[in-house]
């Protein structure tokens, strides 16, 4: 079986390669995606039911999704079971896609780039809800801005303290096929969800002072690199902006907190995007904005993180005392994880030391690894 499992990498690889050098390889950077993308499927693949879109291979009758980024020269992909994909089609912003696979289940995919996997979803998903959702001593109102799969509102939910969630997102074709592909695709039900089908940067402009205790942004990548190197700004860029991190810390109320995707450590220019976010949310006027990481196998490098940001003082927050009681709470009601556990809100922010020295200043590494005490 790994023989097996070798060779089709290989084969995969040795494809790709030889479109690239050729000079045939297409790049899609539209409007979701989260990386570039080779779509060697417009060449190799022998189904012609395939849309291009989809970002299939198919060599030695079997199929894989890939993808490729650029700036480092890093590839991988999934294979793909015979029936895929379940569903393809194009909404106003993009190319929707659902595949399946043996290992990963069923995997959503926008403008060819996978978004989640059934098997792993839940690290990411997991982190993103249940770090800041945990931080703040008791969330009530929250608002989820992107992550139209759902996942993340799903786990918020999770939280008996929650009254109300706006969920807001620009595609509602993207959270109509969730509602249909994936188990959590109840989560719209909820009473306590509002579902607001428009662009997150707007509401935020629109949303009135102080009324959120905690904020999650769940968006796709600000930009990308080309080929030769030059940084291309994707439309999602205006949440990652100044003025859009001034608004979502307007209507936080005084002891908010607000937790958005930060890419990975492995790839340079995200790295850079990392301290520039973090130096703008402190300049803004957040006492912190620390980067948590995620391990997810189904994305490019194997690694995802998060930058979280208060806007009170630490005696604000919870303690590692509070959040194993709310925990244990929330296991006993049938509401557990299968990811997230508390000493992940100390030890998600633990990284490299080469990751330390390149996102904060001697001074506040001491201050903020200097001991391992119950306070976040």
């Amino acid at each position: 079986m790994m023989g097996d499992r070798l060779s089709c990498s290989i084969t995969y690889c040795v494809l790709l390669v030889v479109i690239l050098f050729a000079g045939k390889s297409i790049a899609n950077q539209s409007y979701g995606t989260k990386k570039i993308v080779a779509h060697a499927s417009m060449l190799l693949a022998e189904d012609a039911s395939l849309p291009p879109s989809a970002s299939t291979i198919k060599a030695s009758n079997h199929k894989a999704i890939g993808e490729l980024i650029a700036e480092t020269g890093f590839y991988q992909s999934i294979a793909l079971t015979s029936d895929s994909p379940l569903l393809a089609k194009r909404s106003k912003y993009q190319e929707i896609a659902v595949h399946n696979s043996k290992h990963y289940g069923k995997i959503l995919v926008l403008d060819g780039v996978v978004q989640l996997t059934e098997r792993d979803a839940d690290s990411y998903n997991e982190m993103m809800a249940h770090m800041p959702m945990m931080a703040h001593l008791k969330p009530r109102r929250v608002l989820v801005i992107g992550g139209g799969d759902g996942y993340v509102l799903s786990e918020v939910l999770k939280h008996p303290s929650v009254e109300h969630v706006d969920h807001v997102d620009l595609d509602g074709d993207v959270i109509e096929t969730c509602r249909e592909h994936f188990s959590w695709g109840k989560s719209w039900e909820d009473p306590r969800v509002a579902l607001h089908i428009e662009d997150g940067s707007k509401f935020v402009r629109n949303a009135p002072s102080e009324y959120y205790d905690v904020i999650i942004q769940d968006s796709s990548d600000p930009f990308t690199q080309d080929d030769d190197g030059t940084t291309v700004e994707l439309p999602s860029s205006v949440l990652y902006s100044s003025e859009h991190i001034k608004n979502v810390k307007r209507i936080l109320k005084k002891d908010g907190v607000y937790n958005f995707q930060a890419e990975t450590i492995h790839i340079p220019s995200d790295l850079e995007g990392v301290v520039e976010w973090r130096s703008s949310a402190l300049e803004i006027g957040f006492k912190s904005a620390k980067y948590g990481s995620v391990t997810i196998s189904s994305y490019p490098t194997g690694q995802i993180g998060f930058l979280m940001c208060q806007k009170g003082s630490d005696n604000e927050y919870s303690t590692l005392k509070d959040v194993k009681r709310r925990f244990g709470e929330m296991e006993k009601i049938g509401q557990g994880t299968t990811y997230y556990h508390p000493r992940l809100q100390i030890s998600s922010f633990d990284l490299p030391l080469w990751v330390q020295k390149s996102i904060y200043s001697t001074t506040e590494r001491e201050a903020m690894f200097e001991d391992d005490n119950d306070e976040l």
